[in-house]
């Protein structure tokens, strides 16, 4: 019985992490460029049970009650990294990437008196009051020489991200493309870092200016899984206090007879 209790226990927390996954990806899903995450299951290794400060059984005095795995747990949370729908906005200084889901735009964030790069596909950039091309926090929007640095609203951007003003090519977007998104690790502020030593290659996709790139997250899939995750949860509450009531009786049963 303690074992169920356990291993339910172990199901409502799953859940409950799971649903808080559902929860981000619902409440970012008219963030440009966001990604939705995926929670993955992982099952416990086998552990040895053993009785607390009961070990005198002459049948067993180790003590030892056997083996249990206890249900499942969130092994990991995967981000699908497909691109989401393009949406029109008109505004020169909007940016998308097309056809390369594992690209990025780099920026440029302030850290600890340092500046580290950061990747997102949120291209819903403006111009601070020097022309320089920045993201909606402010942080800066590199270029392959360093930033991106404007005259005025009148600029193009072709299809490989090159920046013309005046037709003359004033620089071009730093892009990154990565060979493989797991090395890459959410950091906040729809921006992306990267963890090891990730191979890279080059961008083959395309720039669409005066677009953003809207959420892939798919809001019935989503609902779908959150009024799933809820039976589930319930089913463990009902399970939780079937274990409950057996275990209560077992107690007062077994101690009422002589």
């Amino acid at each position: 019985m303690l074992r169920g209790i356990y291993t339910v226990g172990m199901g409502l927390q799953v859940q409950e992490k799971k649903m808080d996954t559902i929860s981000n990806n619902l409440a970012n899903l008219n963030t440009n460029g966001y990604k939705k995450d995926s929670a993955v299951f992982n099952s416990f290794n086998s552990i040895l049970v053993n009785r607390i400060n009961d070990y005198y059984v002459p049948s067993n005095p180790s003590g030892e009650v056997g083996s249990m795995e206890l249900s499942t747990d969130i092994g990991q949370i995967h981000t699908d990294y497909s691109q989401g729908n393009l949406i029109n906005t008109g505004n020169s200084t909007d940016v998308a990437l097309s056809a390369s889901d594992n690209s990025f735009f780099t920026v440029e964030v302030p850290e600890d008196s340092e500046k580290t790069e950061k990747y997102t596909r949120d291209g819903a950039f403006s111009l601070d009051s020097t022309g320089q091309l920045i993201t909606r926090e402010g942080y800066t929007v590199l270029g392959e020489d360093g930033p991106i640095i404007l005259q005025s609203q009148d600029f193009k951007i072709t299809d490989k991200g090159e920046v013309l003003e005046n037709s003359e090519m004033i620089g071009k977007l730093k892009i990154k493309t990565f060979k493989d998104t797991n090395l890459l690790r959410k950091a906040g502020s729809n921006l992306v870092t990267v963890e090891g030593e990730a191979e890279e290659k080059p961008f083959e996709g395309k720039v669409v200016q005066g677009s953003v790139e809207g959420s892939n997250v798919n809001s019935i899939k989503e609902m779908i899984d959150m009024i799933t995750v809820v039976r589930a949860y319930e089913a463990n509450q009902k399970m939780l206090k079937v274990h409950d009531d057996t275990l209560g009786r077992a107690v007062n049963d077994i101690a009422s007879l002589r």
